[in-house]
């Protein structure tokens, strides 16, 4: 009449109560594994001195703006090219070549520096092999002597081409 006692590893409920923890346990090992095996390129090793050369890129945006330096940056179909119409008012020749920067956010293994060849007045163009798909590029501009750039942010979903201009954030109050 009494019923048989059950051995609690055959009963249902330990066995779901115990699975919350062991899932824990293996997504923090996933976590693990993830972090040692992926590089983390968003904190710079130099973080003081690379603030200090802000001053030093902010001269550069500056001299971009005086000399009314702008560019407009297409990319063909499939990613394979791009051109820069490049202009600029203060009546100085233009370089020969041009270094243009394409930097994805996060991931710096996609980030690359291309070099423009001029091939009419104002008109730059060079190959293009982008190391992956994003939604989000940050691009420069700047002459082989790194004097003056002009940069923005580029999204694909808005379109081919992109407006450069000189990155002057007003002075903080």
């Amino acid at each position: 009449m009494s019923q048989p006692v059950i051995p609690w590893y055959k009963q249902r409920w330990p066995w779901i109560l115990m699975s919350g923890p062991a899932i824990v346990v293996v997504a923090g090992f996933i976590t693990l594994g993830l972090a040692i095996h992926t590089s983390d390129s968003l904190v710079d090793d130099d973080y003081y001195k690379k603030g200090k050369a802000i001053n030093e890129d902010l001269a550069r945006d500056q001299q971009a703006a005086t000399a009314g330096i702008g560019a407009t940056v297409m990319f063909a179909d499939g990613l394979s090219a791009v051109r820069v119409l490049l202009n600029s008012q203060d009546g100085k020749p233009l370089p020969e070549t041009l270094l243009l920067s394409i930097q994805h956010p996060t991931m710096e293994g996609m980030d690359q520096v291309i070099t423009l060849r001029q091939e009419g007045p104002g008109t730059f163009t060079a190959p293009l092999a982008m190391k992956g798909e994003a939604r989000h590029w940050y691009l420069r501009i700047e002459d082989p002597e790194r004097q003056w750039r002009v940069e923005g942010e580029w999204k694909p979903l808005n379109g081919p081409m992109i407006r450069l201009v000189p990155n002057l954030a007003p002075a903080d109050s």
